[in-house]
């Protein structure tokens, strides 16, 4: 056998791996795609796998027209770039700062911050300290518990050390300011691992709905997936109750609920084609800048 044919045959199994591997990944996805188009025939007679069954888009029609649905996208939304923007912000002030040798206190700042992953005060603690600062019932509250994860902090503080010393003396010498070297050399160079952090922050935020639970009571506070919370609890609820025998309560349909979680879903995905330029963009400025 020729090294030509050998090494077509390697492309198409590692070809049909990566496929398989891809078709396995999208399959629960593409699942619930297909129930949230499907009938509720369909779908209590369990016929529905990955492609829908007697197509309708009622269930799309039915979140499209809450309005309650729409704001809490819209706030949702909001809320996931003003908690990205500042956790961004807090985490870069103080992971630059931890990279120089000559700071007083760096190895204490560091076992404090390393102590915070393995270690934390605890729900009931965290709650009563959101009460005694007022801010229950509030965004802030939803965005300064998380403010700086300490993950996220090492990883940019390690990034930043591998960064060449010699550019930020070369900036020194030319006269730029601590504040300038940071923002016009180390942050071009960082953008790879800004994006990374970024989405991180974005996707936890997005995702995060049990500080909602615990801190807000307002429902124009609700962001979209402690709605989606509610709406399954209240399924639950109601399946209990009529296996109880007490009295019927209307069903959340399996569409609706798979529609919901689409529309819950689909908008921080196409967040992560919008940062794939920038990972590549700040891959090449490192190859130039160095």
């Amino acid at each position: 056998m020729s090294e030509r044919t050998s090494n077509r045959i390697f492309e198409i199994v590692i070809v049909t791996c990566v496929a398989l591997f891809v078709l396995f990944c999208l399959a629960p996805f593409l699942h619930v795609i297909a129930v949230s188009l499907s009938s509720n025939r369909a779908i209590t007679s369990g016929e529905v796998t990955i492609f829908p069954i007697e197509l309708n888009w009622n269930a799309y029609i039915q979140v499209f027209s809450d309005n309650a649905m729409i704001r809490s996208l819209g706030y949702t939304v909001i809320l996931t770039a003003a908690t990205t923007a500042l956790c961004m912000l807090f985490t870069i002030a103080a992971a630059y700062p931890l990279t120089k040798g000559y700071l007083k206190g760096r190895k204490t700042f560091m076992v404090i911050i390393i102590i915070t992953m393995f270690f934390s005060g605890g729900i009931i603690p965290e709650y009563l300290l959101m009460r005694d600062l007022r801010l229950l019932d509030s965004t802030w509250a939803l965005i300064l518990p998380g403010l700086v994860s300490p993950f996220n902090l090492i990883i940019l503080i390690s990034f930043f050390n591998n960064i060449p010393q010699s550019l930020e003396e070369s900036a020194e010498i030319d006269g730029s300011s601590f504040f300038r070297t940071l923002v016009s050399i180390v942050l071009p160079l960082s953008m790879p691992v800004l994006a990374t952090l970024a989405l991180f922050y974005a996707v936890g935020r997005w995702n995060g709905f049990q500080d909602a639970l615990m801190y807000i009571n307002s429902p124009e506070l609700y962001p979209l997936q402690l709605k989606l919370f509610q709406m399954v609890q209240n399924n639950m609820v109601s399946e209990l109750t009529q296996m109880e025998g007490a009295s019927r309560t209307a069903l959340t349909p399996e569409s609706l609920k798979a529609a919901t979680v689409i529309f819950a879903t689909v908008p921080i995905l196409l967040v992560y084609p919008w940062l794939q330029k920038y990972f590549v963009s700040g891959v090449m400025l490192g190859a130039v800048k160095g």
